[in-house]
């Protein structure tokens, strides 16, 4: 998995595996910035009432796919213990969970390219 990051959008491409682990079925997950509310190198709670349709799940090991939980509609590719959690709204995902070996890196980067809203969107 790979980060891209242009002016007005942030770019998940999920490559061989992590597309089928996820059973996702395009390559790139494309959020436009001007919709991420938070970025974090939290990992979110996970509990039982979560809804994994479709998705991969071995408690330790993966969680990846996409999660309906009380939140809405979530992805997640988590694989180690360093994530990187973009919290969205108006998107069709509201919350993308990725681990990343730099993701302290690329929480400052997209934070600092996020533009403060006046709540006029």
């Amino acid at each position: 998995m790979y980060l891209t990051l242009n002016p007005t959008h942030l770019y998940i491409h999920l490559e061989g595996y992590e597309r089928l682990w996820s059973f996702h079925l395009g390559s790139c997950i494309e959020v436009p910035l001007n919709h991420i509310a938070q970025v974090s190198t939290d990992l979110p709670l996970s509990t039982w009432r979560e809804l994994r349709a479709p998705g991969t799940s071995l408690p330790g090991v993966i969680k990846a796919g996409t999660y309906y939980t009380e939140r809405g509609r979530e992805f997640w590719y988590v694989t180690k213990p360093s994530v990187l959690t973009i919290d969205v709204r108006d998107n069709y995902y509201k919350r993308i969970v990725l681990s990343l070996h730099d993701n302290e890196a690329w929480r400052a980067e997209i934070t600092g390219s996020l533009v403060p809203s006046n709540g006029s969107d």
